[in-house]
């Protein structure tokens, strides 16, 4: 593995045997570092927020499940 850096970026190499799927789930958690590092949230807004579009979700879906 290597690890180089930049002036504007990071880049990891990796041989090529590494399970394609891991690699993955391992860019997928480097973009949500990314997306949310700048963010203010706490644990209890995200909650609430989710919490907020389950109940509207469910009030479209019943609405159409009862028709």
């Amino acid at each position: 593995m290597i690890i180089e850096r930049t002036d504007n970026e990071i880049i990891i190499r990796l041989s090529g045997d590494i399970n394609i799927d891991d690699l993955q789930d391992l860019k997928d958690w480097f973009q949500y570092k990314e997306v949310t590092r700048l963010s203010k949230a706490n644990q209890s807004d995200v909650d609430a927020f989710v919490s907020k579009i389950k109940k509207g979700r469910w009030n479209k879906r019943k609405a159409k499940l009862i028709k």
